[in-house]
């Protein structure tokens, strides 16, 4: 492909590049790095959308010719630092395999095939699947035994696929093995096989006798917990974080450890008279695995659905009235998990036609979720503190976002008094007006005129901001209480982030259709394995069919019809902050 002319303008100077879009952006640092002598890690290339990644595509860009880059960044001032040949030579996707083409953080996941109203299991699937923690966890697992030498049978006589359909986990381990070698839609029929023989209800047949019924996602959803919190065992110290002195191993469940929260509660009698003849209220603990979003009149966003959720009303016998009575059971969380799935109560038991129909209310949630309101006293004293650190680092990292633009500004300020032909040009009508209230001021208090403002160099505003943030991040994981440390498959936050949405379309539970949207991870570092930052994009699965939408798509699923409305929300924890190379980037400041 011809290559395209551009200039890239860094520090004041403008250079000319001959940009080849069927290149990378990877590619591009390298051509600034022999011009500039700024590292391409240490190059900050603004495009439209943000920062120019290293894997993005050039012809994506619809780059013409002149276009004008604005680079940002400084030379480390290594000596030794030298333009090196690519560590790993360049594959092509044509000269991949299909596993190796779905490996790639460019690919499309693979979808589901909808083997017969199935599609309520394929969506709880791929929201579980963007569990990284669990599909790690599940590569690990090895079938008890009785199951083990069955399948060992089996697989001399070629049949080891039919050895993993004996069980639920070890099945649904191989699903996402053979999931994540492909990009065209998989049928899961092996977990189906495992899913009907755990539970026999998800066998049940249409009332038309024509294949097999619809169920609810739901219910899917807790059967596989539940089967995965028998089976799937991990080695841990003793769970939420209280570790024993001897710092012995037992074996844990994963999912009480990610996906198990606990409750504290009180029992107490509605009716006055109970309180005066002397009986007390009865606490308790329980152990959740999903909050429960309840949904009437007044329910119009999740929060209020939770609020519900955490009091419930309960006919039993009061032992000091003699009779039965209405009692009022209150929870609050005393533990909250890594991953807080959220269950909208949309479907309720009509008599006068035997289904569960839809309630179709909207009702509005967030992509970040704070949990503190719901929590215990005591875990409240350990939470708060962390949470508004957070945000206090969030706002420090917005200011340098800021603060670079506004170094932006104020350079392409001054250089629009001169273009590059050295004709005198106007500037910005905002900075003029400034410039001019200010000699004004000057004049009239009688002020010497100041002098020409000296901006701060790119490197010293990164350099402040740098140690700034990175003390700030100090101080934040100095606030974690050490048993909230200790206890590393618990929300130490007290916020979530939306990572999946299980979605119903239709009036019944017994019919319509199930789909799933789970957000794209950012792509992994080469050298650090790490994620980078993400872009905001989901990937909505609707049985074999997976296509990309933007975040306002997340928006639409609040409910308020039969279109497509959330029914499970899969939160995860919103994460401590690291100090993962910030204090190397300070120091190289």
């Amino acid at each position: 492909m011809d290559a395209i002319p551009v200039v890239v303008k860094h520090q004041g100077k403008r250079h000319n590049v001959e940009l080849d879009s069927s290149s990378t952006g990877e590619i591009f640092k390298y051509q600034l790095f022999s011009l500039t002598g700024v590292e391409p890690e240490r190059q900050k290339i603004l495009v439209k959308g943000g920062q120019l990644k290293d894997e993005t595509d050039m012809s994506t860009l619809g780059i013409k010719p002149g276009h004008m880059f604005m680079m940002m960044g400084t030379p480390s001032g290594d000596a030794s630092s030298k333009l090196e040949r690519p560590k790993e030579k360049i594959r092509f996707l044509e000269d991949m395999t299909e596993a190796e083409a779905a490996q790639l953080d460019s690919a499309i996941p693979s979808g589901l095939q909808n083997l017969g109203n199935t599609c309520y299991m394929n969506s709880t699937l791929q929201t579980l699947r963007s569990i990284p923690e669990l599909q790690e966890e599940l590569l690990r697992y090895t079938p008890a035994p009785s199951t083990a030498g069955s399948s060992s049978q089996l697989s001399q006589l070629g049949l080891s696929g039919l050895g993993s359909s004996m069980d639920l986990t070890a099945s649904l381990r191989d699903l996402f093995k053979q999931m994540a070698e492909t990009q065209e839609g998989f049928p899961p029929l092996m977990f189906l096989n495992a899913l009907r023989t755990a539970f026999p209800q998800f066998a049940q047949r249409s009332k038309d006798g024509q294949g097999y019924a619809q169920q609810d996602a739901e219910e899917a959803w807790s059967q596989i917990i539940s089967q995965l919190k028998q089976k799937l065992k991990i080695k841990d110290t003793e769970a939420s974080g209280e570790a024993s002195s001897a710092g012995t191993k037992k074996d844990l469940s994963f999912i009480d450890k990610f996906l198990a929260g606990k409750f504290e509660t009180v029992m107490e009698c509605d009716e006055p008279a109970a309180k005066e003849m002397g009986e007390e209220p009865v606490k308790g603990e329980d152990e959740f695995f999903k909050l429960n979003c309840h949904i009437n009149a007044e329910t119009n966003h999740l929060r209020d659905g939770l609020a519900a959720g955490l009091k419930e009303q309960i006919e039993k016998r009061s032992e000091v009235l003699g009779r039965d009575a209405l009692y009022t059971k209150s929870s609050r969380i005393s533990r909250l998990p890594k991953y807080l799935p959220v269950h909208f109560m949309r479907f309720d038991w009509r008599r006068t036609t035997n289904k569960k129909a839809k309630i179709m209310r909207k009702v509005t949630f967030p992509q970040e979720l704070d949990v503190v309101e719901f929590c215990t006293e005591d875990l409240k004293k350990m939470l708060i503190p962390v949470r508004d650190k957070i945000r206090d680092v969030r706002k420090a990292e917005e200011d340098v976002i800021r603060a670079a633009k506004r170094q932006k500004r104020m350079r392409e300020g001054q250089e629009n008094d001169v273009d590059k032909d050295g004709k005198a040009t106007s500037k910005e009508p905002m900075q003029k007006k400034a410039e001019q209230k200010a000699k004004a001021d000057a004049a009239a208090s009688g002020d010497v005129e100041m002098p020409d403002v000296e901006y701060k160099t790119e490197a010293q505003i990164e350099a402040e901001r740098a140690t700034a943030i990175l003390e700030a991040k100090k101080e934040l994981l100095a606030l974690v209480d050490p048993k909230l440390a200790a206890d590393d498959g618990a929300n130490q936050t007290g916020l979530y982030e939306l990572r999946g949405v299980i979605t119903h379309q239709g009036a019944s539970a017994d019919s319509g259709h199930y789909t799933s949207f789970v957000k794209k991870q950012g792509p992994k570092d080469p050298v650090t394995g790490k994620r980078k930052e993400e872009d905001g994009k989901w990937w909505w699965f609707n049985d074999d069919k997976v296509s990309e939408v933007d975040s306002d798509r997340i928006e639409t699923l609040s409910g308020g019809g039969q279109s497509h409305s959330a029914l499970i929300l899969l939160y995860r924890s919103v994460p401590l902050a690291t100090l993962d190379g910030d204090e190397e980037e300070v120091s190289k400041a």
